[in-house]
């Protein structure tokens, strides 16, 4: 399609007693965070390697923008795998200007860069020091570096938190939004629903090898939604039970505090408008708002769903 930078269409990889993709199809959007998720073994780092022809597919194609994928499209793509990639007992820049030089640019223009992103990650005392001398965290913030350094089109990160503490947690994710605002699309896999609640634009959910959900994270969400609100207020003492209508569900109290919370299901088709107006005779509501599902919470309900046997 006109607005995907890169569409996958019927996609399998078969090893000799395994399938690691069977007839996966999607398509990345430009200028979007595109969160390909699964447990693992779902195929997630095999669709991965076939886009950065890594490995070769079986049957199906693959588009970047409105041509076949070839080898040189791969000079359009940053690739930051989950396993630590840099040579051990190169000194940290020397190892940046080469593997920057491989992505096509000169050596000036290539220390003017690794400078401002060494400068960027207050890291520039690491120029001279040897890979191995650095944390797991510190090797991974040099590979986000020699990753994005050519300002590839796509860039795709596998796992990119891994090793880092909350602090450098949070750099990294400022940067791939600056990136994304600046026109880069992204293509995000992760086992942190976290991460993509804050982060992705897209989904897609692969289990078995299969893709059983796709689109918008909003969306998603929506389609998801069950009806159900959660209420903060005070005025009475005892449970909300009594003065709700028999067709409302309580999931949850909490009756310890002055400001008493209750989370109450609907019945589907209700409007929530009904239940402020049953509350508002006996108590001071102080909050009320949506209760919808997290990422996690629909990860889960999909892959038990798809994992069930079939009757």
């Amino acid at each position: 399609m006109q607005n995907e930078i890169l569409t996958a269409t019927s996609i399998t990889k078969r090893y000799a007693n395994h399938t690691a993709l069977k007839s996966v199809s999607l398509g990345v959007p430009r200028q979007s965070i595109y969160g390909l998720l699964g447990p693992n073994g779902a195929g997630k780092t095999t669709f991965i390697r076939i886009v950065n022809q890594i490995l070769a597919m079986d049957e199906g194609t693959i588009t970047w923008k409105d041509e076949k994928l070839s080898l040189h499209h791969i000079y359009h793509i940053g690739y930051l795998p989950e396993e630590r990639g840099l040579y051990k007992k190169m000194k940290v820049g020397e190892q940046a200007l080469y593997l920057a030089q491989l992505k096509g640019l000169s050596r000036d223009e290539a220390q003017r860069r690794l400078k401002w992103w060494f400068e960027r990650f207050d890291i520039m005392s690491w120029w001279n020091r040897k890979v191995e001398e650095l944390s797991k965290g510190m090797q991974q913030k040099v590979q986000f570096i020699v990753t994005v350094i050519h300002e590839p089109e796509l860039l795709i990160f596998d796992e990119p938190f891994s090793g880092f503490d909350p602090i450098n947690v949070n750099i990294l994710k400022e940067e791939i939004l600056r990136l994304r605002d600046q026109g880069a699309t992204i293509i995000f896999s992760t086992h942190n629903m976290a991460s993509v609640e804050e982060l992705c634009d897209h989904i897609a959910l692969l289990n078995r090898s299969e893709k059983i959900l796709e689109g918008r994270v909003a969306d998603i969400k929506n389609t998801y939604r069950t009806n159900a609100y959660i209420i903060q207020y005070d005025g009475i003492e005892n449970s909300l039970r009594p003065i709700l209508h028999p067709s409302c569900q309580i999931l949850e109290e909490n009756l310890q505090e002055n400001l008493k919370t209750a989370q109450i299901r609907l019945p589907k088709g209700a409007s929530p408008n009904v239940l402020i107006e049953n509350l508002l005779p006996h108590v001071t509501i102080h909050g009320f708002s949506e209760l919808l599902p997290t990422m996690n919470e629909i990860f889960i309900s999909k892959v038990n769903e798809f994992s069930a046997p079939s009757r």
